[in-house]
């Protein structure tokens, strides 16, 4: 096993090498093998089973740690005495996978859904380990795996990324002279047009063409790496242009993408599939294998081994070495339907970088700071409907979300709490009620990322009903985005457990809602519009997690052990009521939590959100304040003298 070798010069701010990854690797590796069948073809993981069956998630733990051993072997690696050694299993696992009458074969592709998902990771695998595996392959083999493979041609798929896994098998085919289908390459190319949003972001599919609401780390790990490895496998094959569109559109994407990690390492915690962990650093190494980044290369090793450290650290591979389900450490609730015990591999895709050699720039380089490590920024992600922030004191990201909803646009829906918080942050993750079983009911807009039962108070601008129950703003309406502030409306609604058309549900009036943000404050305003009633409004701070219980003041600032604080500070009307919410086992980045709340009456409301670190007993930094000329325009004055005008109009 590769022994890890710290770097303090050459890596200033992590401490971590290219040894550091492959050692890393190695681990991760080693931990599963005690987990494989007979034969290595299926590799069953502690934990659940996913909707699909414990069959498939053996397909899915061998696919997805093949694909790290493919990353760890692969391009630089072809010469590592370890190599073979790492393969082997895999070797021998493909063998009886793909004989239907071993007694571990592998579910096919045309039977099961989710095996088409991991036939991507397969042949992407066996293209980077051509020269050691697939060339070394018995034929009969290689003839059974083009079999297996080969199920893939013009199989359903989702309308998403999905549309991905058929053209990488359908290119691998077609490198090693098998047949393929060419159709299948073709509408993913087309699709991923529509799906285009502009600025280097992908919606992950949309119901109708020109739909951009599905932002998240697909974006990230799927819909950028997938088109580029595709054009990796097809070699001359590929479409005249198409790497150079897609290498642009990357580059353009990564600008954004280094505003939304923590100086930490903690990437943006918000989306489905977020037990992918460190897949987040899945497009700054795609950036560097493509030479498609405008990050110097000393940044994007200072982000990528960020993030697995942070993760690493924390115990996301606690339990023998394994990564588990959840986020820091093992936490069911982060689990969407589809995840199972060896879904957290997709992780792998982090590891790409691996494939570059010793002497490549992204690892000779030495680190460089990040954003959130350079200073203090705002910047306005228009095609998320984001505006990020970051502080250098305290290493914090947090976005205000004007236009993720990850809802369809033309009836009420469900809120998911992965998508449709007002705030997300780097330190804070959303509080997850459980999931929705089926005799909950399925809405029309039933999605991936799964609406929670529960009530939760974070993130929230929204009505109350007579019961205090909060409404649901999906889906909202972006109204502006700039440098300084973001604005939305949405009309608030009821879900009705007896009322199967959405459009039925119980409607409240329309909000508009506002985020002002400058340095650890964002000042969080609402102008709520018609029809009238007598909702009170709630407003939700961010959920703070920690291994022991969050201090509280009546006062509603909640403070961690290591200072890290979430608070409100109503500044308009008068007489608002501050309460803390507390909870124990639905937040990911700790076992208790504990929210601040406002609820007040009126039109027009402005509450200082802070997120940010504190010294015990030194109280909150100077707070903003805020005034409205008129009803449709709040003036908000900060701390530095600075003041930033929001219409609040439609």
């Amino acid at each position: 096993m590769t022994e890890a070798h710290h770097d303090p010069e050459l890596s200033p701010h992590t401490g971590w090498t290219r040894a550091d990854w492959l050692a890393t690797a190695d681990r991760l590796l080693a931990a599963v093998r005690p987990h494989a069948t007979p034969g290595n073809s299926l590799i069953h993981l502690p934990g659940p089973p996913s909707r699909s069956g414990k069959h498939s998630d053996g397909l899915e733990g061998y696919a997805r740690t093949f694909l790290l051993a493919a990353f760890r072997t692969g391009g630089a690696n072809l010469e590592d005495p370890r190599a073979p050694e790492l393969l082997a299993p895999y070797a021998e696992g493909l063998a009886a996978g793909t004989d239907p009458a071993h007694p571990h074969a592998w579910p096919r592709p045309l039977d099961i859904p989710q095996a088409r998902v991991e036939a991507a990771s397969v042949a992407l695998g066996l293209h980077e380990t051509r020269a050691l595996l697939w060339d070394r392959l018995p034929a009969e083999v290689q003839e059974r795996t083009v079999d297996w493979l080969s199920e893939m041609a013009d199989v359903w798929v989702p309308e998403n990324n999905w549309v991905w896994f058929r053209a990488t098998v359908a290119a691998f085919l077609r490198s090693v002279g098998a047949p393929h289908q060419a159709s299948d390459i073709a509408y993913a190319i087309d699709e991923t047009e529509g799906w285009y949003a502009g600025h280097g972001w992908y919606t992950d599919g949309a119901q109708q063409r020109g739909q951009f609401r599905n932002f998240d780390y697909y974006n990230a790990w799927a819909m950028h790496l997938y088109p580029l490895w595709y054009t990796r496998i097809s070699g001359a094959d590929a479409e005249p242009g198409l790497a150079e569109r897609y290498r642009a559109r990357l580059r353009a994407f990564l600008a954004d993408a280094e505003h939304l990690v923590a100086a930490d390492g903690g990437p943006l915690f918000q989306g489905r599939s977020l037990t992918y962990r460190f897949a987040a650093a899945a497009p700054f190494w795609t950036g560097a294998v493509f030479d498609a980044s405008p990050l110097p290369p000393g940044r994007t090793r200072r982000i990528a081994s960020g993030m697995l450290r942070h993760f690493v650290d924390r115990g996301a591979t606690a339990e023998e070495g394994v990564l588990s389900l959840g986020w820091h450490h093992r936490f069911e609730p982060v689990r969407q339907t589809y995840s199972g015990p060896a879904s957290p591999y997709w992780a792998s895709k982090g590891m790409a970088g691996l494939l570059l050699p010793a002497d490549h720039p992204v690892w000779a380089a030495t680190e460089e700071e990040s954003p959130v490590e350079r200073g203090d920024f705002t910047r306005a992600l228009p095609v998320p409907g984001w505006l990020a922030s970051g502080t250098r004191a305290d290493g914090v990201v947090r976005v205000a979300n004007h236009g993720t909803d990850h809802t369809p646009p033309h009836q009420p829906g469900r809120d998911d709490p992965f998508y449709a918080r007002v705030a997300y942050s780097t330190h804070t993750g959303p509080e997850l009620g459980a999931t929705r079983s089926p005799a909950a009911g399925r809405d029309i807009h039933q999605r991936d990322g799964d609406a929670r039962d529960g009530v939760a108070y974070d993130g929230q601008v929204t009505p109350l009903d007579a019961d205090g129950v909060p409404a649901h703003r999906s889906p909202f309406q972006r109204l502006a985005l700039t440098d300084e502030f973001a604005v939305s409306r949405h009309r608030a609604h009821w879900p009705d457990e007896e009322t199967a058309d959405s459009l039925g549900w119980a409607r409240g009036p329309w909000v508009t809602t506002a985020s002002a943000v400058r340095g650890p404050w964002e000042v969080r305003l609402a102008r709520v519009g018609h029809p009238a009633g007598d909702h009170r409004l709630l407003v939700g701070g961010h959920a703070l997690a920690d291994d022991l219980p969050p201090a509280a003041s009546a006062g509603g600032v909640v403070r961690r052990a290591d200072g890290l604080t979430s608070a409100l500070l109503p500044l308009h009307p008068a007489g608002g009521e501050i309460t803390v919410h507390r909870s124990e086992g639905t937040n990911a980045l700790g076992p208790h939590s504990a929210t601040p709340a406002y609820r007040g009456a009126g039109q027009l409301h402005a509450v200082a959100v802070f997120l940010g670190r504190t010294e015990a007993d030194a109280g909150l930094p100077p707070a903003p304040s805020v005034s409205f000329p008129d009803a449709e325009t709040a003036q908000v004055r900060w701390p530095d003298g600075g003041e930033t005008t929001v219409p609040l109009g439609e």
